[in-house]
């Protein structure tokens, strides 16, 4: 799906691609002999830029509430979890693929755009979105070893 149109702070980022695919390509169509895979990451919770001044839509139905290491610091004074730079700056590229920003995500894709209805949808519990940047052991991507078997089967069935 396309970004939502007029929502402030939001550019297509896309280009218009996603918006081209929407309107001018066939939905899915799924057989017994035709399935769809789709593979999401969920290594970092993005977070709003500036807290309730940030005109996003909020996912109050997020199957996880759970807040991420990485994102999340406890503030010293009031010690409650504040988001990060990294993660308000995470979501702010988010926002411009689905309109959120404090979404799961592997770092570049929100979680909710790489899923598609009707596919079978797997998330990945800290998947990070490439192999540049990543290591094995603190931020495995799609391909590193302790990911790849969470998935790879799919594609051999």
């Amino acid at each position: 799906m396309p970004p939502p149109k007029g929502l402030a702070g939001v550019i297509d980022q896309t280009r218009g691609l996603l918006d081209y695919v929407e309107k001018h390509c066939a939905p899915a169509v799924y057989t017994s002999e035709l399935k769809y895979i789709c593979v999401a990451g969920r290594y970092i919770q993005g977070a709003r830029l500036i807290n309730n001044t940030d005109l996003d839509i909020r996912d109050t139905s997020s199957k996880n509430e759970e807040s991420s290491k990485s994102a999340y610091e406890n503030s010293s004074t009031s010690g409650t979890a504040v988001p990060t730079i990294r993660a308000r700056f995470i979501g702010q590229g988010y926002k411009q693929v689905c309109g959120k920003a404090d979404v799961w995500g592997d770092g570049v894709v929100p979680e909710i755009s790489a899923h598609l209805d009707g596919a079978l949808n797997i998330s990945l519990d800290g998947a990070y979105h490439s192999p540049v940047g990543s290591d094995d052991m603190l931020r495995p991507w799609y391909g590193s070893p302790s990911v790849i078997h969470q998935w790879v089967h799919h594609l051999l069935t």
